[in-house]
């Protein structure tokens, strides 16, 4: 559940299914509510075996905090329990560790591993830290912010090799270190879905995903009346905004409405009930690409996305939706009011354009060739 969670299952499904040996070490389970989940909970370790893939799951202090000391605290506390993981490592070392970052802390932590035992790293890279923090109004320029930046180079000296999850990301990257890099998306396994017509009443969209603050789910809500434009805005998932987000689904007049969490399996089948697709980021965010886009081409359910940069080309380019430009709430209504308009022909296009961009390039299948290849 969620976008990080997500990606790390795909690549680990996707490595076994190519004959690799695949473990994964992680924290115990405590997202999105920030809390280890019951099963998991007064344990400092568990050891799992999920479709042959093994999950060594090690203590974290979970937090959902907005305190960034808070935050830091959780992050500093899964790099240091982790270790723990180096008595099996030393006994049976990996040809490869594949890092991910953020968080920055962890991240470090797992070169410094990788190194002590000798092993080969990648590096992949999903969000710029702390860039993305900065262009988010997480942190402000400051000695909090150098130090995040000492160790993002840090981190990227220490890797041997580096996966982005956008060109952005790897351009960015390149101004700071020459290394052999791929691009590596969040796309999910190859699943072929019909192609979807368009409802009548109502134009029906959906957000599945994290309620928090990049996503600003809650200010979309209050600034725009989905009743007033014909629409429906059905929400699931969870997060810092989530509680807010249900209270006001709770006023029926106003055409939004909460679900609360669905597992990975259920969510896709709730989708496909909808019309349309709502992937928001509040700020523009460098080197963003949502992979719920990804997930949403394979369902064949047009976009409706607000952001910039790297996605916004990809929607334009494969013709998957529109787009406007984080806080322009003008555009964002005129590009609702667009798909409500929307005969069903023109809608059918859009659904074949998002089925067949997951067939010809972003699935899961076609780039674990590469990604075999650049190991």
């Amino acid at each position: 559940m969620g976008a990080a969670a997500n990606r790390i299952k795909n690549l680990a499904e996707g490595l076994k299914n190519k004959g690799n040996k695949v473990t994964v070490i992680c924290p115990l389970p405590n997202y999105p509510k920030g809390k280890i989940f019951e099963k998991y909970s007064r344990k400092f370790f568990v050891k799992e075996n999920i479709e042959e893939i093994t999950v060594k799951r090690y203590w974290i202090f979970p937090s959902k905090s907005k305190n960034a000391i808070v935050r830091l605290f959780s992050m500093l506390s899964f790099a240091w329990s982790f270790w723990f993981s180096i008595f099996s490592l030393v006994r049976k070392k990996p040809d490869v560790f594949i890092i991910q970052s953020p968080p920055l802390l962890v991240a470090l932590s797992g070169l410094l591993l990788s190194k002590v035992l000798g092993c080969k790293n990648i590096l992949n890279v999903s969000d710029i830290w702390p860039l993305s923090a900065l262009e988010l109004e997480v942190i402000k320029k400051g000695f909090f912010y150098s130090f995040l930046e000492k160790i993002e180079k840090t981190n990227y000296k220490l890797a041997d090799k580096i996966i982005g999850q956008s060109e952005e990301i790897i351009t960015h990257i390149k101004a700071v270190i020459t290394k052999e890099f791929l691009v590596y998306r969040n796309v999910p396994v190859y699943r072929e879905y019909d192609v979807k017509e368009k409802s009548r009443g109502n134009l029906k969209i959906v957000y599945a995903g994290l309620l928090g603050y990049a996503q600003g789910i809650l200010k979309i809500c209050d600034e725009i009346n989905f009743k007033e434009l014909g629409v429906e805005l059905h929400i699931y998932g969870a997060g810092m905004e989530e509680n807010e987000i249900k209270e006001f689904a709770a006023n029926a007049d106003n055409n939004v409405f909460f679900y609360g969490v669905r597992t990975a399996s259920e969510i896709k089948d709730e989708i496909r009930k909808y019309d349309i697709g709502f992937v928001p980021l509040k700020n523009k965010i460098y080197g963003a690409v949502p992979s719920k886009i990804f997930e949403l081409m394979q369902l064949g359910i047009p976009i409706l996305y607000v952001g910039s940069g790297e996605a916004v080309e990809l929607i334009k380019n494969q013709k998957l939706g529109v787009f406007s430009d984080p806080n322009d709430v003008k555009r964002l209504k005129a590009n609702i009011s667009f798909f409500k308009e929307m005969n069903n022909s023109d809608y059918i296009m859009y659904s074949k354009n998002n089925i067949n961009a997951h067939l010809n390039e972003f699935n899961l299948e076609l780039q674990m060739e590469k990604f075999q290849n650049f190991i």
